[in-house]
């Protein structure tokens, strides 16, 4: 097998890969009998030759070593390398009682499987609702505005990510990062996962993968309960020792991955309370900005905007203001999505991010976001809690105090006035929006930022400073406003038995980091303990 990297082929050459690629090796066309992708990104630098960028893996009826001395000094054909597969083998030491996973979110879902593979038969807790009951109830807040605090966009099977693009794109080059998809895969997720340079699921297949892999843990064993809230942790000498599940029922525990989430604001203070140690870490809010998909796609891809093979375009946008020492950043990018109501407390407007596998609503959005430091908020471990709530309170009143949003189209903003509704595109947020000064509900130095960085991605995307576009306030949970922390083996540094997991411990950016991260913290549990 040989794999030939920085492949290119043109968008409109139609060509076969399997003639591509015999002729590429300079070999005749039947004697290539397999090309698999482990690859495939869009280079469109050039708008008038748009190319896509492949890593191909090919097997030849021809022997690779005279392929590989035909084409020698080509740096771009080498001979495959096959891994060994990874050999887990479980430790000495004896557990006293199962392990427990707090959280299906990804870290959770990825840990549990883990667990249960092995045999370890986990008990895994979940605050929210499975993911149906979950749909339902977030469908009628969306139509309604009736919140339920316990099954919303932020709690439930699936956790956050489950209501988004369902973006599989991450900075971690983990090779354990390839099992990750492969379960996914195994669960529903399209195979095109494994190659594409930004693969995503969309929610709409998100939560049947979400299902599958559940219903795969509890047939390898694993228990998993619904509305069982973590309220309480108990420990001797350093030691975890039990665990409380709706303040009224204390299960035996010395073994606990605790994969929350990044809202889960009472857990945090829980955990406070119980001394678990425990630091301020930098998060970012914003706004989320609408356009029209074509405006994004023409701006990206030129006259091939709309090509079929193409799909609708994204971007990713960074401005620096050194003078300030401020970030603003796109966040989330949702081609073809919608902005969407993901409050999990009364009281505050929270804005996300989502789109469904096919990308199809013809509305472009995503966050821009400023960076938020320890400084900007107070000493306190808790203090960034209480800063994201206080703007979330302030959109709330702005909105309405119904869950409408604040919006501003950014023709006013930039000018330092509001009122104007003619928008570019019709705001997608429901339940609905109202027309406001987004000033009155952000930051003074989130908003300064902005109008600084929104001409300069004007500059880089044209038309993203369009006087029409929307801007729908706030988005405050980019990221956990607090760390949980833990040692090289996965488990705190002052309560043994304590795993912190994921997105909610701080040490994840995404649902792909975030499921590797329980993997690694549950391969590094099953290493020190039998089964």
């Amino acid at each position: 097998m040989l794999k030939i990297s920085n492949f290119r082929v043109p968008l409109t050459d139609d060509t076969s890969l399997e003639q591509l690629a015999a002729k590429r090796l300079k070999l005749a066309a039947d004697a290539i009998s397999q090309v698999i992708i482990i690859r495939r990104a869009v280079d469109a630098r050039r708008k008038n030759n748009i190319t896509f960028v492949y890593t191909l893996e090919v097997e030849a009826a021809v022997p690779s070593g005279q392929i590989l001395a035909r084409l020698a000094g080509d740096k771009d054909v080498v001979q495959v390398t096959q891994m060994a597969a990874e050999d887990i083998k479980p430790g000495e030491k004896q557990l006293t009682n199962r392990p427990i996973v707090v959280g299906l979110g990804p870290a959770g879902l990825l840990t549990a499987y883990m667990l249960a593979k092995h045999g370890y038969k986990p008990l895994i807790v979940e605050r929210g609702q499975d993911v149906d009951q979950r749909v339902r109830d977030i469908a009628e807040f969306w139509h309604t505005g009736k919140l339920n605090e316990t099954s919303n966009v932020q709690f439930g099977e699936g956790g956050a990510g489950t209501f988004s693009d369902g973006k599989l794109t991450t900075r971690v080059t983990d090779p354990r990062m390839a099992q990750v998809v492969d379960i996914m895969i195994a669960a529903g997720a399209p195979p095109e996962i494994k190659y594409l340079h930004k693969p995503h699921i969309g929610t709409d297949k998100l939560r049947q993968v979400v299902k599958n892999i559940r219903t795969r843990i509890i047939e390898m064993g694993g228990q998993v309960e619904f509305e069982a809230r973590l309220t309480g942790i108990e420990s001797k000498a350093g030691r975890l020792t039990g665990i409380t599940i709706n303040d009224n029922r204390l299960l035996p525990c010395d073994a606990l991955f605790l994969a929350i989430g990044h809202s889960a604001r009472d857990t945090y203070q829980m955990l406070y309370q119980a001394n678990i140690a425990m630091e301020a870490k930098p998060f970012a809010i914003g706004v989320r900005i609408e356009h029209p998909q074509e405006l994004i796609d023409r701006a990206q891809y030129g006259s091939a905007a709309g090509h079929p093979k193409l799909g609708a375009a994204d971007y990713a946008l960074v401005y620096q203001d050194r003078a300030a020492g401020r970030t603003a950043y796109s966040f989330c990018m949702c081609p073809g999505g919608l902005v969407v109501a993901s409050a999990s407390e009364a009281g505050g407007v929270v804005t996300n991010g989502m789109s469904l596998f096919n990308r199809d609503s013809k509305l472009a959005n995503s966050a821009l976001a400023v960076t938020v430091n320890p400084a900007d908020f107070g000493p306190n471990v808790l203090d960034g809690i209480e800063f994201q709530r206080r703007y979330e309170r302030l959109a709330f009143a702005l909105g309405g105090h119904n869950y409408r949003a604040p919006v501003q189209t950014v023709g006013d903003f930039l000018a330092g006035k509001s009122g104007s509704s003619k928008y570019l595109v019709k705001p997608s947020y429901r339940p609905g929006v109202t027309p406001a000064d987004l000033t009155e509900c952000l930051p003074d130095f989130v908003a300064a930022t902005l109008v600084k960085a929104l001409p300069d991605f004007g500059r880089k995307i044209r038309g993203f400073d369009h006087p029409g576009a929307v801007l729908t306030g706030v988005e405050t949970r980019t990221s956990a406003p607090v760390r949980i922390i833990r040692g090289p083996d996965f488990t705190s540094v002052n309560t043994a038995g304590l795993y912190p997991i994921g997105e909610g411990a701080g040490y994840a950016g995404g649902i792909m980091s975030a499921a590797l991260d329980g993997m690694n913290a549950a391969i590094s549990f099953i290493e020190e303990y039998k089964v």
